[in-house]
């Protein structure tokens, strides 16, 4: 059996609402899932709130993944089995939510001025429910317009960090990210290593009190798997994986169920449901 740990619905960045994505991750026969969402957790207390969490015939595991300050490099943090109703969380997601509106009118701007018509209108249709407006919106946008064929490449030549659209936002410290896991009942873990591009300050986190590394993901190849495999190990970790599932036709996996991990890995992240 099989198990995917790092999944988006569109309450962030996902093309499948909630119910979608755990009806195809129960179609593909997985045993474990995680919902992790863009600094939000309102997937999972939707899915609560509609009576279909807990699940009888799937494990779900309650994330998120966090995007932490850096002045030059990209570190997510994922969260697992985090108490979604634990106030301080609530408050501090608010901070970030609202911190997320302001950057995304102000990319807005810098887009017009370089002469790209997107309208706040456009990037709310495509976002449908989501309240974590991100650069992915935008780029989906600008792919549906006919500037740019990919989101990627929408990315590389604007909304990418140091190019001409980029707006940087409220992100939360490495540190406070562990922490306000941890205060939550949750695992905090490092997502996607390698996309640090820098293993040193990856050694670093994993000394910081992370409590996990995401060994299994569709960009580490054999030698990346081994490699931080053995990182896990040499920091007693626990070791994750997940196919960061977006459900988008440019990116990979484009199907839940292509990109799994052993149950063995994700079974020690899963806990019965307490009531909430």
């Amino acid at each position: 059996m099989s198990s995917d740990l790092h999944m988006h619905t569109t309450y962030s960045d996902g093309r499948l609402t909630p119910e979608e994505l755990v009806d195809a991750a129960k179609a593909a026969g997985l045993t474990y899932m995680a919902i992790t969402d863009h600094d939000t957790v309102e997937g999972i207390s939707h899915l609560y709130e509609m009576g279909r969490y807990p699940c009888k015939a799937i494990h779900i595991i309650p994330g998120i993944e966090f995007s932490a300050h850096h002045p030059l490099r990209e570190i997510h943090i994922l969260g697992y089995n985090i108490d979604i109703y634990y106030g301080p969380l609530v408050d501090k997601l608010n901070d970030v939510t609202e911190a997320r509106w302001t950057r995304f009118a102000e990319m807005l701007e810098k887009l017009r001025q370089l002469g790209y018509n997107i309208s706040e209108a456009e990037v709310l249709s495509v976002a449908g429910g989501s309240k974590a407006i991100s650069r992915s919106h935008v780029g989906r946008v600008m792919v549906k317009k006919g500037y740019f064929p990919s989101v990627r490449e929408a990315f590389d030549a604007l909304l990418a960090k140091g190019k001409p659209a980029y707006v940087p936002h409220y992100r939360l410290e490495v540190s406070e990210i562990i922490s306000l896991i941890k205060a939550a009942g949750g695992t905090p873990v490092l997502a996607h290593p390698k996309l640090i591009g820098d293993d040193a300050l990856v050694e670093q986190i994993c000394q910081s009190g992370i409590e996990g590394l995401e060994v299994f993901y569709p960009r580490h190849d054999a030698d990346d798997t081994a490699h931080y495999l053995d990182m896990a190990d040499r920091y007693g970790l626990l070791v994750a994986g997940g196919s960061d599932f977006h459900g988008f036709p440019t990116r990979y996996p484009q199907e839940v169920g292509a990109f799994t991990i052993e149950d063995k890995w994700a079974e020690k992240f899963y806990r019965p449901v307490q009531k909430l």
